[in-house]
């Protein structure tokens, strides 16, 4: 297990990479250039530049999340062949500075949804929550106002830009059923896969958050079935998993620890979390210990170390507490507990499979 961490960048976040250098086990920095727009080439320079600032703490820069698919490529425009050619040069580009995993989705507009930023919970931190009734009722652009404005850092999928555009882009969608966005999925897949076999790297798509229609917008990357669907557009190493236990185990019809005993070989790339599931259909993150919530981490981890499992982790979501002020579900400190915790389950469990083989 390759603990890593995800890190917004310089000025983009409140955690800094030397406080994480002292989170024990963290190996890497999960990054991106979070200031590129969607479909627009990274260009080597400033790949370079972000590249050598984080090896120079002395982290790896192995995970790439994400490099965001334009809205045109989801809907299958006519433009979108020039949005794919753009991929695939940052693919190129990302390959020549040591990076060996993608992470990227294919969610509709939205990327993760919640409704609140800072729910609280009854130990007295706050955490982010998922209220069915609110987006089943609300506005979307009423949505993405209150999100875009819980944070004066970027929220990631949630573009206050969009607010321009999303009367635009629910009319384009109506159009795009499941079976249509799976096909527009299967062209990019296809363009995209052999670039990245010969780049040496993995595209690992990650799962929709939550994994259920919302808006009436398709979702399509929802459970185990996606998985075979999904492998069956291709079966190269380059087309990858990312395996979010926290997105995908948000339905209950999702069983996490089989997942990860079925797909572990095919995901690089880890989101270990936790969330409380509630019989209305909300759910709100808590932290990673497995009792907290409705995920089964200890399975979870137990079942990756198994496997011997050599890709690169991270923790999700943490909640916000002790005070810190800091990006929606990306503060320091829980997060860090969060390794902690994975770190302590994975070596319970490696020492009992080693004594157990003596």
């Amino acid at each position: 297990m390759n603990m890593t961490f995800r890190w917004y960048g310089r000025g983009n976040d409140t955690v800094s990479l030397e406080h994480i250098k002292q989170i024990p086990g963290v190996k890497g920095i999960v990054w991106a250039l979070h200031h590129k727009p969607a479909g627009e080439v990274w260009a080597k320079e400033e790949i370079k530049d972000e590249v050598e600032y984080i090896q120079s703490q002395g982290f790896h820069v192995d995970v790439v999340e994400s490099v965001n698919v334009h809205e045109a490529i989801k809907l299958g425009n006519s433009d979108r062949v020039q949005y794919i050619e753009n991929y695939k040069e940052t693919i190129r580009n990302l390959s020549e500075f040591g990076v060996k995993v993608i992470c990227y989705n294919f969610m509709p507009i939205f990327d993760w949804t919640r409704t609140e930023m800072f729910h609280p919970l009854e130990d007295g931190s706050t955490a982010l929550f998922f209220e069915k009734a609110k987006v089943d009722s609300i506005d979307p652009k009423e949505l993405v106002r209150e999100v875009s404005e819980a944070s004066n850092l970027t929220l990631p999928g949630w573009e206050p830009e969009k607010l321009d555009r999303i009367t635009e882009l629910f009319d384009a969608y109506k159009e795009i059923d499941e079976a249509k966005l799976w096909e527009n999925l299967a062209f990019f897949l296809n363009e995209i896969i052999p670039v990245a076999e010969e780049a040496g790297i993995k595209m690992a798509i990650h799962p929709d958050d939550p994994p259920f229609s919302i808006f009436g917008l398709p979702r399509i990357i929802t459970g185990e079935k996606s998985y075979e669907k999904l492998v069956e557009i291709s079966d190269s190493p380059s087309n990858a998993f990312t395996m979010c236990t926290g997105s995908m185990g948000a339905s209950l019809a999702n069983d996490m620890v089989a997942i990860a005993k079925k797909y572990a070989s095919r995901s690089p790339f880890a989101h270990i979390r936790n969330v409380k599931i509630y019989e209305n259909g909300d759910f709100t993150e808590t932290s990673h210990y497995t009792q907290d919530g409705s995920i089964d981490i200890k399975g979870v981890v137990k079942e990756l170390q198994a496997q011997n499992y050599d890709g690169y982790v991270r923790p999700d979501h943490g909640r916000h507490i002790w005070g810190e002020v800091c990006r929606p579900g990306y503060g320091l400190y829980d997060r860090a507990l969060g390794i902690m915790y994975l770190l302590g389950l994975w070596d319970a469990y490696e020492t009992k499979r080693t004594e157990g083989a003596q």
